[in-house]
């Protein structure tokens, strides 16, 4: 199941995007466990940063992997600020924005790392290939 969750924001993502989440993680060769998006402010999640992750600087994203086997579970913090910011800076509209940071939390879930250049740009590749999957 995914769950959608709100602080210090209003409520204003979309539920559409469940089911393509949902196939992400099937096309994975995953199962769904449980996955709760929690959508906040800068100031929460660098909050969450700080305390958790021993990190003092913004992020779009932290993801809290739970995932037992091929069991994807976890908690997916989202700045709506910080994809807002990213969305102007680099030029994209702020919903596909939202799209590549929601796939980058369940590829992470799915095991896939963003640390070297090489992980990254593996990364990349699978969120550029599961946003043009993405149906309005």
């Amino acid at each position: 199941m995914i769950q959608f969750f709100y602080e210090n924001v209003p409520e204003s993502v979309n539920i559409q995007y469940t089911a393509w989440l949902e196939d992400i993680i099937l096309s994975e060769g995953k199962k769904l466990g449980e996955i709760n998006y929690i959508f906040c402010d800068d100031e929460y999640l660098l909050k969450v940063n700080q305390d958790y992750l021993q990190h003092d600087y913004y992020t779009d994203i932290i993801t809290f992997d739970y995932v037992k086997g091929r069991t994807i579970s976890g908690e997916i913090f989202v700045s709506l600020q910080r994809i807002s910011d990213n969305a102007s800076a680099l030029s994209r509209e702020y919903e596909e924005e939202l799209r590549r940071v929601l796939a980058h939390g369940v590829l992470h879930l799915s095991g896939y790392k963003d640390k070297t250049e090489a992980e990254e740009k593996t990364m990349r590749s699978k969120e550029d290939f599961y946003l043009a999957k993405y149906k309005n």
